[in-house]
């Protein structure tokens, strides 16, 4: 797909790696709808990328509320026009072991809640927003790409019972959508990260850090920028779906 004028939607697109994903799409020439439920980081977002001349509106929406969704890309379609692809980049960490037990007893474990608020945003976050575009896609009659973003952890990862079972999910929709939207000339892709800089990994102690990072093969941790990179190939090769592409520096979880 040639990203010059299409009108692409990005999910999490205030921060992080949907903004890099943004400001990477745009630099190309893409029209980025920013999607986020944070309203002034969504503001602010949009000011940086309008300030680097990239065509980009800001759209509110909760990607946990069907309602919201249905609204959100309504909107986008009455200002930009169909979306032509979606990134769905849009994720939540509520970390905790299964159960927690000493000598015998169990003291804790991971509560509903936690798991509840993973799945409805990491996954049917990304059903009902892959279903809008998809939507809107088939009725424009134009090739559309959607883009899951899944992760390493996919394969399990202690203290992530629920991000896990979300991102493994995720990569299962992948392949489902590329087989059942082939018809309508919509491709549909994933990316998998690996430990990525972000605010979350700036804010760790020095040590745990150097830790994680030696597990790299690369011996360093990947940047927004490299995951924003993998998610512009499956754009623009015409002949990827339903594939995964793991950027993660050769690590395996």
């Amino acid at each position: 797909m040639q990203l010059q004028k299409r009108v692409i939607a990005i999910t999490g697109g205030a921060r992080g790696l949907g903004f890099a994903t943004a400001r990477h799409l745009g630099a190309k020439g893409a029209t980025v709808a920013l999607m986020d439920r944070d309203g002034a980081e969504l503001e602010h977002a949009l000011a940086v990328l309008k300030s680097e001349g990239i065509a980009a509106q800001a759209f509110c929406l909760d990607v946990a509320s069907e309602a919201s969704v249905e609204a959100a890309f309504a909107d986008v379609a009455g200002s930009l026009g169909p979306v032509a692809g979606l990134v769905n980049n849009a994720g939540i960490l509520r970390d905790g072991l299964l159960i927690k037990a000493k000598e015998g007893r169990v003291e804790k474990r991971l509560p509903l809640a936690q798991w509840q608020q993973v799945i409805d945003v990491n996954l049917t976050g990304v059903f009902l927003c892959g279903r809008e575009a998809a939507t809107q896609m088939a009725e424009a009659q134009q090739p559309g790409v959607i883009v899951n973003i899944s992760s390493i952890s996919r394969a399990g990862n202690i203290g992530q019972s629920n991000y896990a079972a979300a991102k493994a999910a995720v990569v299962a929709l992948t392949t489902t959508w590329a087989k059942e939207l082939a018809r309508y000339d919509i491709r549909v892709g994933c990316v998998a990260p690996g430990f990525i800089q972000s605010d979350m990994t700036a804010s760790m102690r020095e040590d745990m850090l150097e830790k994680m990072t030696a597990g790299v093969p690369l011996r360093r941790l990947g940047e927004p920028g490299h995951i924003a990179q993998s998610v512009a190939f499956i754009f623009e090769n015409d002949y990827f779906t339903g594939r995964i592409i793991e950027c993660d520096g050769g690590l395996r979880i």
